[in-house]
């Protein structure tokens, strides 16, 4: 008997320890991201709207920057502890000797649409066709920005042949291409999708598919993911856990979800004044989410297969792509 005590004392012991770990971990959590009304964050928004952090414990709080690079700089800077951001950072912060590691996938294709303005779909037929012009991106080092830019070089021009121009995410964004402050828009839904309604614009590439994807990449391409600095999810395992867990419950209810459920679920400024038109971005968008949280092999190859097209220093660098996903954390999510 007195043996038996001794063991559950034991244990009780180890339960307080862990528990005692736990309680040290970082629970009020400073997210940031690089304009949160775009499709390309949804999971982040249902996360938020439906509840999800707060049933895995945690008090998330959302900074939301004028575009993806913006996001990453406060990542590096310390004002933020985590980023849902473009998975290529995860790379690009390994080239330069920080290490950065996505956690969970969100999107699987890009969803980044390239279009022309109406007024000069007759002289813009392709990319091909950029040189000189005006590209509005979300941000200057965004995911926008780099796919605009690969966009070029495959059509047998420099990166530097068009100027990018920062036009933020939402309303912005809109307005920047109606006042034809820019030429050409590298964007995301439901911008892309309010442009296009309104007949203010003509698709030209088309990555809310896998076809589109395939079309510009070669295949699949890692779009958002859940990144922290490696140290940061050594020091807080647990808290990694209960995010990710957060982000795969959102990734199946969005699977599940009708366009209604989804704009009636967002705040409805993100509808940019047309709840139609934005059920309708919902609907061309559901592709692009990832299905269950895993970056794949292809898609690491393909990402890095276009820093290595783009930026020079990227072709001798020694990227171990194993270092920019960890998938521990996924693994563990509980199944829907």
């Amino acid at each position: 008997m007195m043996r038996f005590t001794g063991i559950l004392a034991a244990a009780g012991m180890l339960l307080a320890l862990a528990g005692t770990a736990d309680a040290q971990e970082k629970k009020d959590i400073t997210l940031g991201v690089g304009g949160k009304p775009l499709l390309y964050y949804l999971p982040l928004t249902i996360a938020e709207q439906k509840g999800f952090f707060k049933e895995e414990g945690l008090n998330v709080s959302i900074n939301d920057f004028g575009g993806g690079a913006k996001s990453l700089q406060s990542l590096i800077g310390g004002s933020v502890d985590v980023v849902t951001g473009a998975y290529e950072h995860t790379i690009r912060m390994q080239q330069k000797g920080q290490e950065i590691q996505a956690v969970v996938e969100l999107g699987q294709f890009p969803g980044i649409v390239l279009a022309v303005r109406k007024d000069l779909a007759d002289k813009v037929k392709s990319a091909a066709d950029f040189k000189g012009l005006k590209i509005g991106v979300t941000a200057p080092g965004s995911s926008t920005a780099l796919a605009a830019q690969y966009a070029l070089v495959k059509s047998g021009l420099a990166p530097t042949d068009a100027a990018l121009i920062g036009i933020g995410g939402g309303a912005s964004a809109v307005a920047a291409m109606k006042q034809g402050q820019v030429d050409v828009i590298s964007h995301l839904d439901p911008v892309i999708s309010k442009l296009e309604t309104d007949g203010d614009i003509s698709v030209l590439i088309d990555t809310r598919t896998a076809e589109g994807s395939k079309k510009l990449f070669g295949g699949s391409n890692p779009a958002a993911v859940l990144y922290a600095k490696s140290d940061f999810i050594k020091a807080n395992p647990e808290t990694m856990q209960r995010l990710t867990n957060a982000f795969v419950k959102s990734l199946h209810w969005i699977a599940n979800a009708s366009p209604e459920d989804i704009a009636a679920a967002v705040p409805a400024e993100y509808h940019l004044g047309d709840k139609d038109l934005y059920m309708k971005a919902v609907q061309g968008s559901k592709e692009s989410y990832s299905k269950d949280g895993i970056v794949t092999k292809e898609g690491m190859d393909s990402m890095y297969n276009m820093l290595k097209t783009l930026e020079p220093e990227f072709a001798s660098a020694q990227i171990d792509l194993g270092k920019t996903f960890d998938p521990q954390f996924v693994n563990k999510a509980p199944k829907q």
